[in-house]
């Protein structure tokens, strides 16, 4: 569905110098410096697919999708989207796609929201049948019949949120693009929203382009996910693979039912020498070691040594992973 062969966008930027004389410089001669917003990426995104797309702010991702979109044109290489050419076949090319962008809207501000509907449903040519039925499902999936007589000035951010969604989806696109879908909202709301999301790819096998600083979107809906840092494309694959690849530690939390043991002792004695990190605050304990190691041997050997009235196990949570993988610069390979 989608495919990017080696795509590169570089902008120039004007250096100025400081004070007067680099002023009168920077206007009659300018430097310039090149910055690559992004580097050499390829990637395939497949049918009804959802591709989260996570990286640093200023890391490329809204170049990236801007490109994809046929908003930016690329510096160099190639990009097809549902068999068109972004940038080259623009009018018939989105006439296949819905975007919503975050805090940006498509909605008419002043107008009531059914009017917004009217006036898409002239745009993208959708027959009065198939618009009354499509206003159905989406009013099902997002309950925005409530919200059609009131102007879209007086939606909250969750209600417009909901309408913006409705609309992207009103002509059954190929593609959806979704940027920062749940910034903003509350928790309910971005349940709601994200149950709606994961629904409509179910339902009309919609491709999904999902950029968020939230990694609970990430979790919760994408298949699959891209990372990008610099310009440049880190990582592409499963959370699963993520986890494997960089998650190398487990970590049990347990509660101590007798602090008067000399725990800290004990833990370092039986498991520092074999590369297990131990630590014990008052009642509270923890252990972290290699994921090869057997959960089951770790908790048999801690039982054997100390009372304990509560305990978890937890796995690398992606969000220390994927700081982990920035802050070492990490690439994949």
């Amino acid at each position: 569905m989608i495919t990017v062969e080696n795509a590169v966008k570089d902008f120039r930027k004007v250096i100025k110098q400081p004070g007067l004389k680099g002023s009168v410089q920077a206007l009659f001669k300018p430097g310039y410096q090149v910055v690559h917003a992004v580097n050499d990426i390829s990637f395939e995104v497949n049918k009804g697919e959802i591709m989260g797309f996570i990286g640093p702010n200023g890391a490329g991702k809204s170049t990236m999708i801007k490109m994809l979109t046929g908003i930016l044109y690329p510096t160099s290489g190639n990009i097809s989207v549902a068999g068109y050419d972004p940038q080259k076949q623009r009018q018939q090319y989105v006439q296949h796609i819905g975007v919503v962008f975050g805090q940006r809207t498509q909605l008419w501000w002043d107008l009531p929201l059914s009017e917004t509907f009217t006036v898409l449903k002239e745009i993208y040519q959708v027959e009065r049948r198939e618009f009354e039925q499509r206003m159905g499902y989406l009013n099902d999936v997002l309950d925005i019949a409530p919200l059609m007589t009131s102007p879209v000035r007086t939606l909250s951010l969750g209600q417009r949120m909901r309408a913006d969604l409705a609309a992207a989806m009103l002509h059954r696109p190929k593609v959806l693009f979704l940027d920062e879908p749940t910034i903003g909202l509350d928790v309910v709301v971005k349940d709601n929203i994200r149950k709606a999301i994961a629904n409509m790819n179910k339902v009309d096998d919609t491709t999904i382009i999902l950029t968020t600083h939230d990694l609970a979107d990430i979790e919760l809906l994408s298949h699959r996910i891209m990372m990008i840092d610099h310009g440049k494309l880190v990582y592409q694959g499963t959370l699963n693979d993520l986890k494997d690849k960089y998650g190398k530690s487990k970590k049990i939390e347990f509660v101590i039912s007798d602090i008067n043991q000399p725990i800290q002792q004990l833990l370092s004695d039986r498991f520092s020498q074999r590369g297990i990190e131990c630590s014990v605050d008052q009642e509270k304990g923890t252990l972290i070691y290699d994921r090869s190691i057997p959960s089951a041997l770790i908790l048999k050997e801690l039982l054997e040594l100390v009372s304990i009235k509560d305990i978890s196990i937890k796995e690398s949570d992606v969000e220390s992973i994927i700081k982990q993988i920035y802050l070492a610069g990490d690439k994949y390979e």
